[in-house]
């Protein structure tokens, strides 16, 4: 038995998801995303994936960014945050997965 490909492809189609909660509680950079996703094995994900996510995300209108200077005296970072399309996106977003979650639930017999 394969769970690994089934695996992989739950977190292809919720890791966008993820993403915009998190920035939907607070203002990010792209580090600070991996090292959150991190924290979750099922959804922790590597740079290749998340940066060119947050870029597309970016050019689609729902992020927006802006370099500010690190305190530490580290190169500037690229902070992401949500627009208002953005916001309307993950709550749209919301909907459906609390839809997915019920019938699932009561596929399960829960």
């Amino acid at each position: 038995m394969n769970l690994d490909k089934w695996k992989s492809q739950i977190v292809r189609g919720t890791l966008e998801y993820c993403i915009l909660l998190m920035l939907s509680r607070k203002t990010c950079y792209g580090y600070e995303v991996l090292r959150e996703l991190g924290m979750y094995p099922m959804v922790a994900s590597t740079e290749s994936t998340v940066y060119p996510l947050l870029r597309r995300l970016q050019r689609d209108g729902f992020l927006q960014s802006v370099w500010q200077d690190s305190a530490e005296g580290l190169p500037p970072r690229k902070y992401y945050s949500l627009t208002p399309a953005g916001e309307e996106y993950v709550k749209c977003m919301s909907k459906e997965w609390d839809s997915l979650v019920e019938a699932v639930s009561c596929l399960r017999g829960e």
